[in-house]
């Protein structure tokens, strides 16, 4: 995790000491485990420009399914998916969950990258620029922005999702406000935006991972490798007990 800044308040760098012994306890229970935009699974930027379209509303399963029908037609490319008809898109897409919705999203995100000239020239606009240009497309909300920031981009950027604000919230931790600004500006506040985007890309895997497993609606506490930081597991212990 990143050094503390020099202008660090006491209290900042409390809460970074906190959120770095979360990170590192959830390494220990995960780290062995890869994550779907790790880059042994990604074969390039376009995978996770698509897959972060593909994967809204269902399980990544899914989103590679319809990741590899795309590919394996020759449409896993800006300039073919904006030349194509959004009805061609949708069938290559279908595995996915509203295929007509997504074709429609993907081909609006493809042609934004096409104003650019390229993929590689539209990744490489300041971080501001790019999230605006992400945010002003169809079907690009801020969490599907941050995840092509992230990790098709490479920026320092938190990336929020229904798990952080879970597993947050039962740890006592979070700002006050909700709304996903917020929570970006919280963790960024704490850990920094200077320097590279990999101890980010990795501590939301792992928050990922962790919901998964275990900080479910219906958490599973036991054996927990936060849990002596979170009120559930410790309520469960108590209940167990009696």
């Amino acid at each position: 995790m990143p050094a503390s800044r020099p202008d660090a308040t006491p209290a900042r760098d409390g809460l970074r000491a906190r959120l770095t012994a979360i990170f590192e306890a959830l390494n220990g229970g995960y780290g062995a485990e890869t994550w779907h935009w790790d880059a042994t699974h990604v074969r390039g930027p376009m995978d996770v420009l698509a897959g972060a379209v593909l994967v809204q509303h269902t399980t990544w399963m899914n989103a590679e399914r319809a990741l590899e029908t795309l590919r394996a037609a020759g449409a896993l490319d800006p300039t073919a998916l904006a030349r194509m008809a959004e009805d061609a898109i949708a069938t290559l897409v279908r595995v996915s969950g509203t295929p007509s919705i997504k074709a429609r999203r993907l081909q609006a995100l493809a042609r934004a990258v096409e104003a650019h000239g390229r993929l590689a020239a539209f990744l490489a606009q300041p971080t501001a620029a790019l999230r605006a240009a992400l945010l002003a497309t169809h079907g690009i909300g801020p969490e599907t922005a941050d995840a092509i920031l992230l990790y098709a981009a490479g920026r320092r950027v938190f990336e929020i999702d229904a798990y952080t604000k879970r597993l947050f919230r039962r740890l006592g931790l979070g700002p006050e406000d909700d709304g996903y600004d917020a929570w970006q500006a919280w963790f960024h506040d704490a850990l920094g935006t200077e320097g590279e985007a990999e101890p980010f890309q990795r501590y939301h895997a792992l928050i990922v991972l962790h919901g998964k497993a275990r900080c479910r609606a219906r958490p599973r506490c036991e054996g927990c490798v936060v849990g002596e930081w979170c009120a559930y597991a410790r309520g469960s212990r108590v209940a167990g007990s009696g």
